[in-house]
């Protein structure tokens, strides 16, 4: 029953509500977010975490009039509950409906929208200041989590908030994870606040004996107050966020809605910024994602009773297959290191953990930092291997630049969820990692037409003397045998798998097969096709594509990538430059993922939509043999 949700069209409703109909809310809240995700899969025990205190900031702040950032935005779930969205939740994370994320289109209630880390208090903070220069007196609130606050941009814009004295407040959401189990320092460092509280009860305890003493007491006491930010640095460690010029609240229990309401209504009245300290739970009341928050981070579809989640195939992933490819090598080069971002489930290296686990570096959320870490490494004897999903890897383009391919250092990319991701949407896709990887210098930038392949490329990268990437899609591997006997690779060398003149068809990555099968579809017209598997975006197979184009006169490029700077791209270059561009030249297609934002959605649908099929690929071929 969700009798008082339903009642809920926005957060006015919830000023109306007494306790008791507070606590029925947030178990109704919990009991849709967990049923809606077993149906549609998506980021469930960070949403059941922050329950109540998504009840509390909206009875508290004036949202819309007040601004609610939320960091990364995956723990939203009962935020879109709140603001009038109940009856489209069931569409979360499908084609047309709800996004997995803040979305500015869809509410007026989601201020900003996210998707990667770290971003809030920058974002949160120019708001400020963008009231404060127009004379506004509304609230700004930035919701981050401590896995979040491990990234290098959220103490920057900590540093400036500081600085600048606006009035801001900073809610830290505190359940000791991220994705993978937060480490590190800062993570140490939190814990050590989480058992902070005796100190305020020591203060008063102390405080309220001293009084008591006749005729001196009050005095001795009023002495201890003067003293009370000394006694505190000793106690409490949690001078770091009050000397970058933060008022400091907490820790409190992130799930006592009286006491988040009392220390939210109190942020309110200090001048400056203002951090609470907030400690919740992952996967809060849900009991199979209490005891597994890792796995239940971002399911996929789940049976409620049980917790089984509905494995979709039984073949590996393609992140798995990278895995234990890298283990095996690992075995054989004690040189070779893996560094993730908080990430080791997400990108198949917990066998790796295992066997290696002091060659495992897990940085937490700081993909430029990683990226840096692994140039240090490289530069000093070691062969890193920095496993990043493709959209976060954008993160560390200038570190990529500028600490490994300037230096030529022999640092390897293994670019996961590259390509289109399906329901995470816009801020995840992996659509532009060859237009910004192979603008650089001296980087080898390949794409594995298989799980086959892929591990040919990893042992290929490993030997090469600068920096390499390779990168797979998201999913699960063929199952099919591999494309070719020829399993070894020659630097810069595309391989012609299917002999024809009336076009050539240059695909690369997980568009080959389907290449090979718009062929054979191809055939059954009398249209015989060559089809080659490019493997190298840079350096380019430029002899082959030239070759092809002489030979057959019409060439079809094959990406799963944006149109503007991609594989299509770097042949018509090649074409350019060997003079075979413009009137009388080969006739030339690039098929790819248009110049537009993709949306949320299942990825089989955005392939079929952009023509990234078999019978997608044979009809671009057709079209192209007409003219």
């Amino acid at each position: 029953m969700t009798a008082i949700l339903e009642a809920i069209n926005g957060p006015a409703d919830l000023k109306r509500l007494d306790e008791q109909e507070l606590t029925a809310l947030a178990a109704e809240l919990r009991r849709t977010i967990i049923d809606t995700v077993a149906q549609t899969g998506g980021h469930l025990a960070s949403s059941l975490g922050v329950v109540e205190l998504t009840i509390a900031l909206h009875r508290v702040f004036d949202s819309p009039r007040d601004k609610i950032i939320w960091d990364v935005g995956h723990q939203t779930y009962a935020h879109k509950l709140l603001t009038g969205r109940l009856r489209q939740f069931g569409t979360l994370r499908q084609y047309g409906g709800l996004s997995g994320f803040p979305k500015r289109s869809e509410s007026a209630h989601d201020i900003f929208e996210t998707g990667h880390s770290s971003t809030s208090i920058s974002a949160a903070l120019g708001m400020a200041i963008a009231r404060d220069m127009a004379g506004g007196d509304w609230k700004v609130v930035a919701v981050i989590g401590d896995g979040s606050l491990t990234g290098g941009m959220a103490f920057e814009g900590l540093n400036q908030a500081g600085q600048l004295g606006s009035d801001l407040i900073v809610v830290l959401n505190d359940n000791s994870m991220s994705i993978s189990r937060n480490v590190g320092a800062l993570s140490d460092y939190l814990s050590r606040l989480r058992a902070a509280p005796r100190y305020y009860r020591l203060k008063a305890d102390i405080k309220g004996a001293l009084s008591g003493i006749p005729r001196v007491g009050p005095s001795v006491a009023k002495a201890v107050e003067r003293v009370k930010d000394s006694v505190r640095y000793l106690m409490v460690p949690g001078g770091i966020f009050e000397e970058l010029g933060f008022t400091y609240l907490g820790p409190i229990n992130g799930h006592n809605l009286q006491l988040l309401e009392e220390m939210l209504h109190n942020a309110k009245q200090i001048k400056g910024p203002v951090l609470v300290h907030v400690a919740t739970q992952k996967g809060r009341g849900y009991a199979h994602a209490e005891e597994d928050p890792c796995r239940f981070h971002g399911p996929g579809p789940f049976e409620v009773e049980t917790g089984a989640i509905h494995e979709r195939s039984a073949l590996p992933t393609y992140s798995a297959v990278f895995g234990n490819a890298l283990s095996e090598l690992a075995a054989a080069d004690e040189r070779i290191v893996a560094i993730t971002a908080a990430m080791t489930e997400g990108t198949g290296l917990i066998p790796f953990a295992e066997q290696f686990p002091r060659r495992l570096f897990d940085v937490g959320i700081a993909e430029q930092h990683a990226v840096t870490f692994a140039a240090g490494l490289a530069a000093a004897g070691l062969r890193p291997v920095v496993a990043i999903y493709s959209t976060f890897l954008q993160r560390g383009f200038d570190q990529v630049l500028h600490d490994v391919c300037l230096q030529n250092l022999p640092v390897t990319l293994a670019v996961d969820r590259a390509g289109i991701v399906g329901e995470d949407g816009q801020t995840h896709q992996g659509l532009y990692d060859f237009a910004y990887l192979r603008v650089m210098p001296n980087i080898t930038v390949m794409a594995p037409a298989d799980e086959h392949e892929l591990r040919t490329m990893l042992e290929f990268a490993l030997a090469l003397p600068g920096p390499a990437s390779l990168r797979y899609p998201r999913g699960v591997v063929s199952g099919q045998p591999p494309l070719s006997a020829r399993a070894e690779l020659a630097l810069g060398r595309a391989e012609v798998m299917r002999p024809g003149d009336d076009l050539a068809i240059i695909a690369i990555g997980n568009m080959v097969r389907p290449a090979l099968a718009a062929a054979e579809l191809l055939a059954g017209d009398g249209i015989f096709a060559r089809v080659i598997n490019a493997r190298f975006v840079k350096p380019i197979d430029r002899a082959t594509i030239v070759a092809a184009a002489r030979e057959t006169g019409r060439v079809l490029t094959v990406e799963e990538h944006v149109h503007p700077g991609g594989f299509g791209s770097a042949v018509l270059e090649s074409l350019a430059d060997a003079g075979l561009s413009g009137d009388g030249g080969p006739l030339v297609r690039c098929l790819a993922v248009p110049d537009t934002i993709v949306p949320h959605g299942a990825s089989a649908l955005f392939r079929e939509q952009f023509g990234l099929t078999a019978s997608g690929i044979a009809d671009a071929a057709r079209e192209l043999v007409r003219r």
